[in-house]
């Protein structure tokens, strides 16, 4: 279902969860304006067409013992992308990974204890995959989500 296929119904429940992805169904349905057995039925479709992909909590990472961020990129060898991901992501501290154009390949959120944790991960984790020829670290000093999931709301609309 590609975003221009959401009306205005579809985008509030997707804006009104992300705000609170506890909500009950009741306060959503009522939160948008429309009854309970509707806001079900949208909710699955949205789960369906893989909009909707998962409910989760947002934590701060230093306060459950992350306290060193680093980006990390790596450029690679020709390489299996699809077995490197699986890799990558099988590796506790790596909270994200993208594959990106340009001139690296792959851009990592990598989340540790502290720095000596960070260089472990780097250097015997990261640096050793096969098919990695070259990484970067850019350490993060302090970072912020805005939490926003779609464009805002265009007042035409």
């Amino acid at each position: 279902m590609p975003t221009e296929a959401l009306d205005r119904v579809d985008r509030a429940i997707v804006r009104a969860l992300t705000q609170d992805g506890r909500m009950s169904v009741a306060a959503l349905a009522e939160r948008v304006h429309i009854s309970r057995a509707h806001c079900y039925s949208r909710l699955n479709r949205l789960q369906d067409a893989g909009v909707i992909t998962g409910f989760t909590v947002r934590v701060d990472p230093v306060k459950v013992g992350f306290g060193a961020s680093a980006h990390v990129t790596l450029k690679l060898r020709q390489h299996n992308w699809r077995e490197l991901r699986a890799t990558l992501l099988a590796i506790p501290e790596v909270w994200h990974v993208s594959l990106v154009g340009g001139n690296v390949d792959v851009i990592l959120l990598v989340r540790a204890r502290d720095t000596a944790d960070l260089r472990r991960v780097i250097f015997d984790e990261l640096q050793t995959l096969p098919g990695v020829v070259d990484t970067q670290t850019y350490m993060v000093f302090d970072d912020h989500a805005s939490g926003q999931t779609l464009p805002p709301e265009d007042p035409a609309a």
